[in-house]
């Protein structure tokens, strides 16, 4: 009976498809009837839950925008020991955790959307990089401390040697030019930090000028201790829009700040606002009451 169910479940005339079972089968023509009616409602629904399923999959998933995509590339080839590993992990938790770059972030001034999608790269030799913190919308302050809390977590991933043309490759990958990642940003920077010339693999500038034809708005660096790296990574790491490169000369307090200050400047897109140091201000203000004690003398 089954292979008749499907034809005469769709039989334009009911009343011939109970008939039908009820000659062929043996069926009374009342449960006949049930029987038809039951199915055919199974059926129906069967049918509008796969339509449905289908239009679902076929709709593509709406992309949150946001002001900025950031890829951080974390240096951690083997000339970066244990300790300076966890001092350059910290400078990022921290950064992330200060008030006045969640500040900067939350901020919708000048048409900013005041949201960013950032994710963690580590990276050493040309074939080891990985996406140690996934692709995250930081549009709170909750949520800028939950990607620091992220980070904080995180231990080595691998050592190596140096490949920052194939980190570079490697970040330019993950935007979401290259995949989905659920956000479509104005702007893609990578950020890259590092101790060492490369080593492995690709030419930076090779792949810098390649990520950059890919659709990667920046490439930035922050060169680590070695202050003749900053001028390595201008020539042949940074490029596009804004590009620069900094110089840290330790993992630990000074790598804190110089980070915090590059993810200002990658943020806003712009320079760090400068903060008068209090020697500063008292010459301003000395300066000021000598412009006033010669106004009244006019």
């Amino acid at each position: 009976m089954g292979f008749l169910v499907p034809i005469l479940l769709w039989h334009r005339r009911f009343g011939i498809a109970v008939k039908t079972l009820n000659a062929i089968v043996g069926l009374s023509l009342h449960d006949a009837s049930i029987f038809l009616r039951r199915r055919r409602m199974k059926l129906r629904s069967l049918m509008l839950a796969l339509v449905a399923a289908v239009g679902m999959g076929s709709l593509p998933a709406q992309a949150v925008p946001v002001d900025l995509e950031l890829v951080l590339a974390v240096d951690v080839s083997s000339s970066v020991n244990s300790i300076e590993y966890a001092g350059q992990r910290d400078g990022y938790v921290n950064a992330f955790n200060d008030s006045s770059i969640q500040n900067t972030i939350l901020d919708t001034s000048e048409g900013r959307l005041g949201r960013i999608a950032v994710t963690y790269v580590e990276w050493s030799s040309a074939f080891s990089q990985q996406q140690r913190v996934s692709w995250s919308l930081i549009d709170s302050i909750e949520s800028a401390q939950t990607f620091a809390s992220s980070i904080s977590g995180l231990t080595r991933s691998f050592g190596g040697s140096t490949g920052i043309g194939a980190a570079i490759e490697y970040s330019s990958s993950l935007f979401s030019f290259n995949q989905d990642t659920g956000y479509e940003g104005a702007r893609k920077v990578i950020d890259i930090s590092g101790d060492g010339r490369n080593n492995s693999g690709v030419a930076p500038s090779v792949a810098r000028d390649n990520a950059l034809t890919a659709g990667v708005s920046t490439i930035n660096a922050i060169a680590i201790q070695d202050e003749d790296l900053e001028d390595y990574f201008v020539n042949n790491v940074i490029g596009g829009d804004g590009a620069f490169a900094t110089f840290a000369s330790n993992f630990e307090e000074d790598f804190t700040n110089s980070i915090g200050d590059k993810i200002f400047r990658e943020v806003t897109g712009g320079d760090p606002v400068a903060v008068p140091e209090p020697a500063t201000l008292g010459l301003l203000g000395l300066g000021l009451l000598g412009v006033f004690a010669g106004r009244r003398k006019v």
